[in-house]
């Protein structure tokens, strides 16, 4: 009996589509711009003669895993399955810290990013034409694809997104039109309903950032890690803004005051936000929290 009634074949599905994502092949990241890479206003393009990086960048990729984080609890989380018997290993402290470390870099597995792509052109190839089978079958086929017969809205009630995700990635290429439609859907209800912390700490955080981003919403999810005491993050969120837009305000003023930490942050809200209250009041929350814990 599988534990909390849940089947097995999810379970299955789950290390499936986690093994047929990890071995996409390589081809797919050479030199690739991501969806949304050309997502600003042409007068933001006219502006800057810098050639804007690209998600597959060294820099770009080392903030993004910066920011999803490396909870090992929720990588590593147990999934639903039939009940086993746990085992149990005693360790002196130089075979747990061994563990600890194959873990660290099993989960650094876990947590590569799929490829972030723009959606291909139309293949309307013909494969093959074989004229002996013309007129053997007197009834008409239609091959439909039924695997997201279940609305998004339903799954994204039940908090399902990173499965959405997972699935998205075993059946779609990555510069397919589903593959990014259902990213881009994703992406808009996790920040539509502020659930960032739902990809956090999984490999499809940092596509989801780098989405927000390139469209300038980077707002809510801003203002979560400042909530969360997160401001390391929260500070690499503002340094990949600014590395996609080089001529705006917060930019610029950054530059020229040289200005790190909570003061880049005021910097950025004051010039490029458009929920400054909102900023404002997480970062006095944030700072009067600090006091507090400093006057003990």
């Amino acid at each position: 009996m599988a534990a909390l009634g849940v089947p097995r074949w999810r379970c299955l599905w789950r290390r499936a589509a986690a093994l047929l994502a990890l071995r996409r092949p390589g081809r797919a990241l050479l030199g690739s711009r991501g969806y949304g890479q050309d997502a600003g206003s042409e007068a933001d393009k006219e502006k800057s003669d810098v050639t804007k990086p690209c998600f597959t960048d060294e820099l770009v990729q080392s903030l993004l895993s910066k920011m999803t984080g490396l909870d090992l609890q929720k990588i590593f989380r147990p999934i639903k399955q039939e009940l086993k018997p746990p085992t149990y290993k005693l360790m002196t402290e130089k075979q747990l810290a061994e563990a600890t470390r194959k873990a660290i870099k099993e989960a650094k597995e876990l947590l590569k990013m799929p490829p972030v792509l723009s959606e291909r052109e139309p293949i309307d190839d013909v494969l093959a034409e074989d004229r002996i089978l013309e007129g053997t079958e007197t009834v008409k086929y239609v091959f439909t694809d039924i695997t997201y017969s279940t609305p998004h809205r339903t799954v994204f009630r039940e908090h399902r997104h990173e499965d959405v995700l997972n699935l998205c990635i075993a059946q779609f290429e990555p510069d397919s039109a589903n593959y990014i439609r259902v990213h881009h859907q994703t992406y808009e209800d996790i920040d539509k309903h502020a659930k960032y912390d739902l990809l956090r700490s999984t490999r499809h955080f940092g596509g989801m950032v780098w989405y927000l981003v390139n469209r300038k919403k980077t707002d809510g999810l801003l203002i979560d890690m400042i909530q969360r005491n997160l401001m390391d993050d929260a500070t690499c969120l503002i340094n990949l803004y600014h590395m996609l837009y080089p001529d705006c305000q917060s930019a610029k003023a950054a530059k020229e005051q040289e200005v790190h930490g909570i003061d880049l942050i005021k910097v950025f809200m004051k010039t490029e936000s458009k929920k400054v209250g909102y900023i404002e009041l997480a970062l006095q929350a944030y700072q009067e929290a600090l006091a507090s814990s400093a006057a003990l």
